[in-house]
């Protein structure tokens, strides 16, 4: 079924969220990786991390309450790793923190073939899939994740939610042999926090399986849904581990205290894993029938959509395929119930809401 979508040019949704964060007291820079950030989101048709939720996250969490700190500065730490960066990010916007911490792996990368940026004290960075695609648009295999805000999650046989939703996020330099980069991104819940919201908009129901109520019963009701369950399982529990484990060795605190930002004497920050790898310091160089290393990725694809899987989907084709529609019709593309948001975010930071009918439409 076809839903009708607003075209809004990206320079005027990003002056908009630029004036919303400079309105909570961030920097210019800041407001400039925010807005960014959040146009790179909807551009790839990423409707659970957009500007909305950006904002919304910063209202709950962030300025408004001191989980995150407008104008913060990254403090380095010192390490004798020489392809290894450890950060205190200082409870700096995220994405900011984000940005700049996958430009130092791919300079570290670029260096010494691989490159390593952990990040304590930090507010939480969205859509770790933009960062990773970023990388490898750029030539480099990625790798992001972080611990959520709050603790989400039910572990695998219990019942009370004590993990985040932990995404985990992989960018693949594939743009040459496909065109466009795999990437692979996903929350360790069966939906993320930011999907709950966006039916709760939309008047959808949730997957079966996906969230559970006050009382810890299964629910698709997305205004009942107060805590989520891991996908697949035990094996998107230990997916979901892994990230609070990396958490716990870079210096985050207890899951089921984050986003509390208590005057208790403890942390309630969450931490950042950046990686990246340069393709050429991966090559053993024999390649089966004399191919280089990017025909070789190439016929590996090529193998395993072939033989009745040609019209299998590849990790990062949707988000290509949105950002081709995006380009086609010259602006980002928003329903309804976003624009109705957006008005909000106007009249929020004293500026004029946008009216939808001065903007052109498009069915998709």
């Amino acid at each position: 079924m076809s839903e009708t979508y607003h075209i809004v040019p990206e320079s005027v949704h990003n002056t908009l969220v630029e004036k919303a964060y400079r309105h909570r007291g961030y920097a210019s820079d800041e407001a400039a990786d925010g807005a960014r950030f959040c146009a790179a989101a909807a551009t790839h048709g990423i409707r659970t991390h957009n500007a909305i939720k950006a904002l919304h996250l910063d209202h709950l969490f962030g300025s408004v309450t001191g989980g995150c700190v407008p104008g913060a500065k990254i403090r380095e730490i010192p390490t004798r790793y020489k392809a290894a960066k450890t950060w205190d990010a200082q409870r700096k916007l995220g994405q900011a923190v984000a940005y700049r911490a996958m430009d130092a792996c791919m300079k570290l990368a670029d260096e010494f073939g691989v490159g390593i940026v952990s990040v304590d004290n930090c507010f939480h960075y969205l859509w770790g899939g933009g960062y990773v695609m970023d990388a490898a648009q750029k030539g480099y295999i990625a790798y992001t994740a972080c611990t959520s805000t709050l603790a989400e999650v039910v572990p695998f046989g219990g019942k009370t939610p004590t993990l985040g939703t932990n995404p985990h996020s992989w960018g693949f330099p594939t743009t040459k042999a496909i065109g466009y980069p795999i990437v692979i991104d996903w929350a360790t819940s069966t939906v993320a926090m930011g999907r709950v919201q966006q039916f709760k908009r939309e008047g959808k129901q949730l997957p079966p399986g996906s969230a559970v109520d006050a009382e810890g019963n299964h629910t698709t009701d997305p205004h009942k849904a107060v805590a989520l369950l891991p996908f697949g399982a035990h094996k998107g529990y230990g997916l979901g581990l892994i990230d609070e484990l990396l958490a716990a060795f870079i210096g985050g605190s207890l899951p089921t205290i984050r986003g509390r930002h208590a005057d208790d004497g403890d942390k309630h920050t969450t931490a950042f894993f950046f990686q990246t790898i340069h393709p050429e310091v991966m090559s053993a160089g024999a390649f089966a029938k004399g191919r280089n290393q990017a025909e070789n990725v190439k016929a590996v694809i090529a193998d395993i959509l072939g033989k009745g899987n040609e019209k299998c989907m590849l990790p990062g084709q949707i988000e290509a395929e949105a950002a081709a529609a995006t380009k086609k019709h010259g602006g980002l593309l928003f329903t309804k119930a976003e624009m109705e948001a957006f008005q909000e975010i106007a009249k929020e930071c004293g500026e004029t809401p946008w009216e939808p009918g001065n903007f052109k439409s498009a069915s998709l």
